[in-house]
């Protein structure tokens, strides 16, 4: 039962690498400094009062260069792989009891695997609200974002269930929004004339 607790916060962290890469590394930091969760042994080092330090100042870093319209797009391209690799430290962290094979087997699919997805919805919101509002709506995205990743951060240390509820409706309607979207693209292919 506490290997399956584990996971769900690992993954509910993950989600929450999907939003912000550095915010739920920072959360977990200071969780694990604080004893509120335990890491496997060859992720202590997240636990670190230097490593604390660090994710406070890339969380920092990372919040303000999405308020800055013409660099939010440009860090959504370099976020992808990051908060994959991020999902997947989570993941890892959280996964003590395992052997080895079966530990980085979860956190790089359960963990990288959920973060990308939420990354991608990220991304394709982004891109909606800057051809929309011609970058003008961003921020509110940025925000948006930035407490999803908190919530979900906490949500995950203090009640893993919900994080894992969370994670799966999230997935849901990620799923639900990008079928609506191809959909309306293809539509939109389809209806232009041929020319004569």
């Amino acid at each position: 039962m506490e290997e399956l607790l584990a996971l769900m916060i690992g993954v509910g962290l993950s989600a929450a690498c999907g939003f912000r890469v550095f915010v739920p590394l920072l959360v977990l930091s200071l969780a694990a400094n604080t004893g509120h969760v335990e890491l496997s042994e060859t992720f202590m080092w997240i636990g670190e009062p230097t490593a604390s330090a660090a994710f406070g100042v890339a969380t920092a870093l990372e919040i303000g260069a999405y308020y800055i319209p013409w660099l939010d797009n440009l860090l959504d391209t370099a976020a992808a792989p990051c908060a994959v690799v991020a999902g997947v430290i989570a993941t890892g962290s959280m996964t003590q009891d395992m052997s080895p094979l079966m530990s980085w087997s979860v956190a790089i699919i359960a963990g990288g695997g959920t973060s990308a997805l939420v990354q991608f919805g990220t991304t394709i919101t982004r891109q909606i609200s800057t051809l929309t509002t011609g970058g003008l709506g961003n921020p509110v995205i940025a925000t948006a974002e930035l407490g999803g990743s908190l919530f979900m951060a906490v949500l995950a240390i203090l009640f893993p269930v919900l994080a894992a509820a969370a994670v799966v409706t999230l997935m849901i309607l990620t799923y639900r929004a990008f079928r609506r979207w191809r959909t309306r693209r293809q539509e939109g292919r389809t209806s232009i004339p041929a020319p004569s």
